[in-house]
């Protein structure tokens, strides 16, 4: 079965790990390429190419300011992974409590046990 392309949703965009990076970098707010270089020890050109992509999906924004071009997160195109993730919410919840039932068992002496 064939790989859709990076572009076509976040999903695939935020697949790469390093598109994953410059998000976190961004959610501390606008900045230019040149910064995003520096803080993740990548290539301009590899940062260009991956902001690209996520420009392409939606997930970031980009604005020019004079010569600087500053890129920013928009939430809003992640909101189908976060509606995602959500969805497994309650299961997480209910394994950890679970698991914290079960521990609370192996705390208990010998005898108090259920």
């Amino acid at each position: 079965m064939a790989r859709a392309a990076t572009t076509t949703d976040a999903f695939n965009a935020v697949a790469e790990p390093r598109r994953r990076e410059i998000l976190d970098a961004l959610r501390s707010g606008e900045q230019p390429v040149g910064e995003l270089v520096r803080r993740l020890g990548l290539g301009q050109p590899q940062v260009s190419k991956h902001l690209r992509v996520l420009r392409e999906v939606g997930a970031v924004e980009v604005r020019g300011e004079g010569r600087q071009r500053l890129y920013r997160v928009n939430g809003e195109a992640l909101r189908p992974i976060h509606d995602w993730v959500a969805s497994f919410e309650r299961l997480w919840e209910d394994r950890f409590d679970a698991f914290d039932a079960v521990l609370d068992d192996l705390k208990r002496p010998e005898g108090e046990k259920r």
